[in-house]
């Protein structure tokens, strides 16, 4: 069973990747037109690609267990503001990236609102887990920390 990190701890992975076709069978997440097709949206997954924007979920935010943003490439940065729109706008589930990002860019992942990492390589796994505690402090305000330090001290 593959594993990833979630809320700050190494966890096996209840979900399987989106598959082909018109519906996805259960168990697996959907992909962005496959979800659009659900007459039943709660307790869903959801993998959203570059390009395809968060409006279709917003009205079914309460009803969407995992939504999962896909990083083709690590210099793709439209996961990042899909995250922070879907955590400004009240989702609450779990947020996962998946795809190509680096352990660099976790901490930075965490702070507009991810708490779930797939990586490519689960050896790494531990190591990644490590850099989600890289700073202790973030001098800007962001979904984790709503004030900036300075409205801190």
């Amino acid at each position: 069973m593959p594993k990833l990190i979630k809320n700050g701890a190494i966890v096996h992975d209840d979900w399987q990747a989106p598959a082909s076709g018109d519906t996805a069978p259960a168990g697996h997440i959907c992909t962005l037109q496959q979800w659009l097709q659900l007459q039943d949206k709660s307790g869903s997954a959801v993998q959203l690609e570059p390009g395809e924007g968060v409006q279709d979920l917003l009205e079914h935010l309460d009803a969407i267990a995992l939504v999962a943003v896909n990083f083709p490439v690590f210099t793709d940065g439209r996961g990042f503001s899909y995250a922070r729109e879907l955590r400004q706008r009240g989702y609450e589930g779990e947020l996962r990236a998946t795809g190509a990002f680096i352990r660099d860019q976790m901490t930075y992942l965490a702070r507009v609102g991810f708490n779930a990492f797939q990586m490519t390589d689960e050896s790494a796994l531990e190591d990644a887990l490590d850099s989600l505690h890289d700073f202790s402090q973030c001098y800007q305000a962001s979904i984790d920390q709503p004030l900036p330090l300075f409205r801190r001290r």
